[in-house]
């Protein structure tokens, strides 16, 4: 029979030396007091060991303390404590990684020693516990970016102008951005492009800066993605001087724009004003005709539009992208809609109103066709635009909305649907009719499906999700 398995074994040895100092007995006498040997009894006091029942019952005959003594989980000093907190700490699986030496922290150590090495080992702590961040630190560093977003009109001058001299520089001088157009940045940039079939499944594009290749999934192996814009949001990392992520945060914003720049290049500005301020003469703005005029997909010409409408139109302007069940994936906005928030003020996650266009598009006879909506919401009326792309994570939402006032300058601006949301009023859409809790209130058991990702905490790393292990072994199979 053992202590207890309640008992700090490295507390009881701290206990256990320190009323041996007290009686002044050697290891040795202690030893020959109680029949084991002395390397057992500093095993004991060590930690390392836990004692027999039999055992702790003669070491407190010996001592001539009681057990429960001995068992107490309070250090026996303000000293014992600091080595009993950094013997914790040395034995974390975050310390083992990496690789350092354990520190005896015996009396040779000198007490300001001891105290540098337990604040040391709390601030690594507390930093890995930051960068493992719970979704809630993603959601609020999600949120503080929409909000200096919103501030900017999702309009970044200095990234326009970086994708404007980059283009200049290869002399692309009309219209879309051509493959040829894309290798040729990458050349000028001094990257070479290495399409492969063994890409890390984590990542979408690893590049060795050592010898400057950038390797990219094969087209049919990129799950949806633009493979132009793949390229071009990695070459965006190095333009914009990105340097590693130094948190969540940072991580967010630097894709947000690694991404704008991409669209920037594949929809260059002054050819996307021309072509949106032509449009708007006519009263005939519409995402479709934008996405078909530079060859992307109707998300990325829906947040390009987002980037171009309030800077260079005075048009505000909202996107969301959401999935069939509701679920908001992706939103921003600048014209005062009111999105659903949770206490952090993030959107992501949040169920979007059923009456929005953003999820009546799904009961639509034809949701892929052309659609337009009027929503009459507490702050406002609203003019919709909607997409339906399917995926294989399910049917996704992708709008572009704006005040009522702002519809005329669109295509589909006349229209007759309308609806109505009283969100977040709860009697909206949120409670079910009286009729169907009365018929089956008390009568239903669903049985919910959890994803265990919303339990977990988000990977770990620099580059979050990302193995490091696979990325190295990539580069060491490709490296020339």
């Amino acid at each position: 029979m053992t202590a207890s398995p309640l008992v700090d074994l490295v507390t009881l040895g701290q206990r256990l030396r320190h009323q041996r100092r007290a009686k002044g007995m050697t290891l040795d006498q202690l030893s020959a007091a109680v029949g084991r040997a002395p390397s057992q009894l500093s095993l004991i006091e060590n930690g390392k060991r836990e004692p027999k029942l039999s055992v702790l019952q003669a070491l407190s005959a010996a001592l001539d303390v009681p057990m429960q003594e001995l068992l107490r989980p309070e250090a026996p000093s303000r000293r014992a404590g600091l080595e009993i907190e950094l013997a914790h700490f040395q034995s974390t699986a975050a310390y083992t990684n990496l690789g350092l030496p354990v520190v005896k922290a015996g009396r040779r150590l000198p007490a300001d020693a001891l105290e540098s090495l337990i604040g040391l080992h709390r601030e690594l702590s507390r930093l890995l516990a930051e960068q493992s961040a719970t979704p809630e630190v993603a959601r609020r560093a999600n949120a503080q970016l929409r909000v200096e977003m919103r501030e900017r009109n999702n309009y970044f001058a200095e990234i326009e102008e970086a994708a404007a001299s980059i283009l200049q520089s290869v002399r692309h001088s009309t219209g879309p951005l051509s493959q040829r157009g894309i290798l040729d940045i990458a050349a000028q940039l001094g990257f070479t492009l290495h399409y492969v079939a063994d890409l890390p499944s984590s990542t979408r594009s690893v590049t060795d800066l050592r010898n400057r290749r950038i390797f990219l999934p094969q087209v049919a192996s990129n799950k949806g993605h633009d493979p132009r814009a793949v390229v071009l949001q990695t070459l965006g990392h190095f333009v914009l001087g990105h340097s590693d992520p130094l948190n969540y945060g940072d991580f967010l914003r630097q894709r947000v724009e690694a991404n704008y720049f991409a669209a920037a290049l594949l929809m260059p500005e002054r050819f996307s004003v021309d072509f949106l301020g032509a449009a708007k003469a006519d009263r005939a703005l519409a995402i479709d005709d934008f996405r078909d005029a530079f060859g992307v997909s109707y998300e990325t010409a829906a947040h390009r539009f987002t980037n171009l409408a309030t800077h260079h139109f005075g048009i505000p302007v909202h996107f969301t992208r959401v999935h069939e069940s509701g679920t908001v994936y992706k939103a921003y906005e600048n014209d005062n809609v009111r999105f659903p928030s949770d206490v952090t003020g993030a959107i992501e996650g949040q169920y979007v109103c059923r009456r929005w266009a953003s999820r009546t598009v799904f009961q639509a006879e034809d949701p892929y066709s052309s659609f337009y909506q009027f929503t009459d919401t507490v702050a406002g009326t609203y003019w919709c635009t909607v997409h339906v792309e399917s995926t294989r994570s399910g049917e996704f939402s992708v709008t572009v909305g704006t005040p009522y006032e702002h519809a005329r300058w669109f295509r589909g601006g006349d229209t007759s649907r309308r609806t109505v949301s009283r969100c977040p009023d709860p009697s909206c859409c949120r409670r079910p009719p009286a009729s169907l809790v009365d018929r089956w209130e008390g009568n239903a058991w669903p049985s919910a499906r959890v994803h265990s990702h919303l339990l977990a905490a988000l990977p770990p790393g620099t580059f979050p999700g990302v193995d490091a292990q696979d990325v190295y072994e990539f580069l060491d199979r490709r490296s020339p």
